[in-house]
């Protein structure tokens, strides 16, 4: 989920202004190169609650040695190629919208990335065993969607990343998160390193499409039709409130996007 005016918590309430909907032409145009850029300020000291002993014990960057090798810079690209375009989905599972998300997708052969909340996926396994039987790939979001974490300590900033990490693959039935994403888009170069060194690639994203303001369908596809030459990677949610609009605007622009002559894959990973 982005960070707007200081960021929002998890259900957090917010007061967004309506969209204006201009829509534009989607070109053939050139993406740049997709590696986000970071402050490199580090975090600073704040007090905490206690990592949990498995976190602590593996806070290091080198504890996670032995996961699968992927950059520590923040993932945009495709693996798809230049007309490759990545959809995730934050802030799940939800018991009524992650099914309908799923079935949307399925409709049209999409797959995608659920960037979950470590909560989230604990309280519904089946959710999270769904999504990967389906074919989709899984994203630490995680454990309770602090958008400040990138303030406070590494500590803190371990115990977010690493529970939420335990929680989703528990709940996988072993499947392991490939891509951490920091709530409202705050990592730290400390967090990208030990995410990175646990096998999940820090991921951003490209187009914000705001469905969490509950704007109107009509507004969120305008926003992807507007900000598509931004990038390739498309930011949803399946949880937060009411995700209808989300799941209309799916079904209205994916197809839309395949005319076009795009296809879907995952972020790159190296």
């Amino acid at each position: 989920m982005a960070r707007h005016n200081g960021g929002r918590g998890w259900y957090g309430k917010t007061v967004g202004a309506a969209l204006a909907v201009v829509v534009a032409a989607t070109g053939a145009s050139v993406w740049a190169a997709q590696a986000g850029a970071v402050s490199a300020a580090s975090p600073k000291p704040a007090a905490s609650s206690a990592p949990s002993a498995s976190s602590a014990s593996s806070a290091s960057p080198a504890a996670g040695s032995q996961s699968a090798k992927v950059a520590v810079s923040i993932a945009h690209a495709s693996d798809k190629g230049p007309r490759g375009l990545n959809i995730t989905i934050d802030d799940g599972p939800d018991p009524q919208w992650t099914p309908r998300v799923l079935e949307v997708l399925d409709e049209f052969g999409v797959k995608a990335t659920f960037c979950m909340v470590g909560t989230q996926a604990k309280a519904h396994p089946d959710l999270v065993k769904k999504v990967v039987a389906a074919g989709h790939r899984l994203c630490d979001h995680s454990v309770g969607h602090d958008t400040g974490m990138d303030k406070k300590s590494q500590e803190y900033q371990a115990q977010q990343i690493l529970d939420a990490e335990r929680m989703i693959t528990e709940a996988s039935g072993g499947v392991k998160p490939m891509y951490y994403r920091a709530p409202g888009g705050a990592f730290t170069p400390y967090s990208r390193q030990l995410a990175a060194s646990h096998g999940m690639r820090p991921l951003g994203w490209n187009v914000d499409t705001k469905d969490f303001e509950k704007p109107g369908t009509d507004a969120i596809v305008a926003t992807v039709r507007q900000e598509l030459s931004n990038g390739p990677t498309l930011l949803f949610h399946d949880a937060g409130g009411d995700r209808s609009q989300t799941v209309e605007a799916l079904r209205r622009i994916l197809p839309e996007l395949k005319e076009q002559g795009f296809s879907f894959g995952f972020p790159v990973l190296n």
